[in-house]
């Protein structure tokens, strides 16, 4: 752990800056953050976000032309052949439950919100298999309201990073949200989920190589020595050296 850091004694004041000030070095070190789903309209990131779960964004990215070309709007998820459905989502595992998700979100978004993906969280809760994380997603991406996304990159790195202790991810949303400027909810989820893909990885954090190391008191889980760490990266390796 860093000399200067002692999160045992840390202040709330203290907590709430250096998570801003994570949030922003995270910014320079991953200026390409961003959501890694392909979509081009609401509906079809709510579809993209539930066919993730237990998926790559990859194979869901390989797998959703073609589901989109088929099923155009809520009315076609609601009536859509179950057996073809499940055939289209086969690659992305789970596929049964899946589609039964789809079709009941087609049913509902038809009945209840006019065949239109609802722009609140409360509303998108209430649609088959989608949570708080996949509603976070659409309203952030879709629609442009702050949202947290807790998934298991932004959960892990919110513990490494002293935010959070808890392991729910409704808990540790709410202690996110207490930290972080409503405005960055979105982008700092994204960039949480870069950073834990690139740098600060479940078994081997690439520590010697992350920018961050100042501002985390589980600097040293993984190898300090820059070289060594730099190997761990995947993806570009950020001038770390201008950012320290």
């Amino acid at each position: 752990m860093p000399a200067d850091l002692d999160t045992a004694t840390e202040t709330p004041l203290a907590k709430t800056r250096r998570a801003r000030r994570i949030v922003r070095l995270l910014g320079e070190i991953h200026p390409d953050a961003r959501i890694a789903l392909h979509f081009d309209n609401a509906l079809e990131l709510l579809v993209a976000t539930v066919l993730s779960a237990q998926c790559t964004d990859k194979k869901v990215n390989e797998v959703t032309p073609t589901v989109f070309a088929r099923y155009r709007t809520a009315t076609d998820y609601a009536a859509a052949d179950r057996a073809e459905l499940e055939a289209l989502l086969r690659p992305t595992g789970f596929f049964r439950a899946k589609a039964n998700s789809l079709i009941g979100i087609g049913a509902a978004l038809t009945e209840r919100f006019g065949g239109q993906v609802p722009s609140r969280l409360d509303e998108l809760t209430t649609l088959p298999g989608v949570g708080r994380k996949t509603a976070n997603v659409v309203l952030g991406h879709a629609f442009d309201t702050p949202g947290i996304t807790v998934d298991t990159h932004v959960g892990r790195l919110s513990r490494r990073f002293g935010l959070t202790t808890q392991t729910d991810p409704v808990r540790v949303e709410s202690d996110l949200a207490a930290l972080i400027e409503r405005r960055d909810w979105t982008i700092a989820s994204d960039r949480m989920i870069f950073h834990g893909r690139r740098f600060c990885h479940s078994r081997r954090p690439a520590c010697g190589a992350c920018a961050l190391a100042r501002l985390c008191p589980s600097f040293g889980l993984g190898p300090t020595e820059q070289g060594e760490a730099a190997k761990l990266v995947r993806g570009t390796l950020a001038d770390v050296e201008t950012l320290r």
